[in-house]
């Protein structure tokens, strides 16, 4: 952002449409809005690289890239986590919604496609955020409840 000299308070609006956030969520409705989020932004990544790869050319793989791999590996390990743990909350097959096409039209210039990429990485970074928060909180609430087991345990 700085190198760009992007400013600080400009934003056109999150590029990740979900459900708002709600303390009357149960653990499964949380998991399904973070991995919403989640893919969407795998999504627009995935666009993102390509889009930069046609414009800018893709020959030369330097640091830039490298992290690029980096946070797109990283994401798609959260998102197949994220996934695991609906599995195993529902037990079904899980349904995202594709994005909601406000984003479709890709930037004409290039100050257009830097500006693009930042917000999707900006996307990442707070969904990546959000889901440290999400796990760490059904984390503590599992700690809370007993299992089943330590209560047959119990009455042994």
């Amino acid at each position: 952002r700085k190198k760009e000299n992007f400013p600080p308070d400009v934003s056109d609006g999150p590029l990740v449409s979900v459900p708002p956030p709600s303390s009357q969520l149960d653990t499964r409705d949380k998991l399904w809005r973070l991995h919403s989020a989640l893919e969407q932004c795998h999504s627009l990544l995935e666009r993102a690289i390509a889009k930069e790869e046609e414009e800018l050319g893709g020959e030369e793989k330097g640091e830039y890239e490298n992290r690029r791999k980096t946070v797109k590996d990283r994401l798609l390990f959260l998102l197949n986590h994220t996934r695991e743990l609906l599995r195993a909350a529902d037990g079904s097959s899980i349904f995202t919604p594709s994005l909601d096409g406000s984003e479709l039209d890709d930037p004409a210039t290039l100050f257009q496609l830097k500006w693009w990429v930042y917000r999707i990485f900006m996307e990442v970074k707070y969904w990546s955020q959000t889901a440290i928060a999400v796990l760490q909180e059904l984390q503590s609430d599992t700690a809370k409840t007993p299992s089943k087991l330590s209560k047959r345990s119990a009455r042994r």
